[in-house]
């Protein structure tokens, strides 16, 4: 039996709290970062440039947190989950041919194109492309465990594979970009994990992915440095240009100590690390409020994530329950890659880190998703007892009630 309760506060507060957090610290930072590439690119960005950005990006978020939570119902969204995930595989497909034509419409950087630049505004179709995926998929696998084929190879397996298939080549060939396309397949193996995929089959598409993963690890040259690099930190080996990065990521949160260095006083993003406000978000947090402040980041992320599996466990429906646990496998997988990333754990991947990050896009898509994940943790769906309930009513409004004891005789 469904029932209509309040919102779950943890991932309200989770949410705009870490955005608030992001916000504080690309204000300290931001003049920093906008001196670094005014010296070495001869830009004239003013010092504030990167906070207003920020600003704007948390105010859009905010926006579509609270209108996916109020205002778009999911019943509404699952029911154009195709034309969504066509048009999100359609705008990757002309980024892709607008950046072959060298279209000035198309924004490129480190020789990866992966934004649209439309009068100074900036969009990743990437972003879209993964919120695209997780109502799509929550509407397919949904349905076809309701019709029972799910593992049918024609039925399940060959429009699964076309368009996870597809959006990894858009987004990993095309683009360039690793990071998302780990996201993707994080998403994707999460959903199918609960779809009622048979056990061999979902080991067999790991295996697969697998491969394919190390294959293009393998023949990308900047990839392997990466990998190099990651090898070289694990074994202690001396620094190079290649171990530059997470060197100077790893320092900062050792400079940090305990209880951090203090809002504005960060050394590391003056210029020495690389992508402080991106992707190395979280270890200038660590040299800004130490250890200690890295555990409350932490601890915030995971009680968020497990309000996501507390919510998926009560989801009224199949459906709702996939997509809350593909929003929780996307959320995942950027938080543990990003932060395992930055300490050394594995190879940098130039992944954000949610909500804290610089950057509109990412933040926007993944607040609509954890919007709607608190739409959804209004419904829960447990077994009640009829009879009780009643009883319990006609108790209340009955006005007050005794207890008597017997007496013993």
């Amino acid at each position: 039996m469904n029932r209509k309760h309040k919102s779950d506060l943890v991932i309200l507060f989770a949410t705009l709290g870490l955005m608030a957090l992001g916000l504080i610290v690309i204000y300290a930072i931001g003049p920093m970062r906008a001196n670094v590439l005014n010296s070495t690119y001869g830009t004239d960005y003013d010092s504030n440039y990167f906070f207003w950005g920020q600003l704007r990006a948390v105010a859009l978020s905010t926006l579509a947190f609270f209108a996916a939570f109020k205002w778009i119902p999911y019943q509404h969204l699952k029911k154009i989950a195709k034309p969504l995930m066509i048009i999100a595989l359609a705008l990757s497909g002309l980024l892709w041919v607008m950046s072959l034509m060298g279209s000035s419409l198309v924004k490129c950087e480190l020789g990866e194109c992966r934004w649209f630049d439309i009068g100074g505004a900036s969009f990743q179709p990437a972003e879209f492309l993964k919120l695209a995926l997780v109502i799509y998929l929550a509407d397919f696998l949904a349905r076809k465990k309701e019709e029972g084929l799910v593992g049918q190879f024609r039925e399940f397996w060959l429009p699964l594979l076309a368009v996870g298939g597809l959006s990894l080549l858009l987004v990993v060939v095309a683009q360039g970009d690793l990071g998302t396309g780990v996201a993707i397949i994080t998403i994707i193996l999460g959903m199918l994990l609960i779809s009622g995929v048979p056990l061999r089959q979902y080991l067999l598409v790991l295996a697969i992915i697998l491969v394919g993963a190390i294959g293009a690890v393998a023949f990308s040259g900047h990839r392997m440095e990466r990998v190099d690099a990651w090898l070289t930190t694990l074994t202690g080996g001396e620094s190079t240009d290649s171990t530059y990065h997470v060197d100077n990521a790893m320092l900062a949160i050792g400079v940090g100590g305990l209880t951090g260095v203090g809002i504005g006083n960060s050394v590391q993003a003056t210029g020495y690390l690389p992508e402080s406000i991106n992707d190395s978000v979280f270890a200038i947090m660590g040299e800004t409020f130490g250890f200690v402040g890295l555990f409350l980041v932490i601890a915030v992320f995971a009680a968020l994530l497990l309000k996501m599996l507390k919510v998926a466990e009560y989801a009224p429906s199949d459906e709702s329950r996939i997509f809350v646990v593909g929003v929780f496998s996307w959320t995942l997988a950027q938080v543990v890659v990003n932060i395992m990333a930055m300490t050394g754990l594995v190879p940098v991947t130039g992944i954000t880190l949610p909500l804290l990050s610089y950057g509109g896009t990412s933040m926007v898509f993944i607040a609509f998703a954890l919007g709607l994940v608190l739409q959804l943790s209004c419904y829960t769906s447990r077994e009640v007892n009829v009879k009780n309930e009643n009883i319990s009513s006609r108790r209340r409004v009955g006005g007050p009630h005794h207890t008597s004891r017997r007496r013993s005789s």
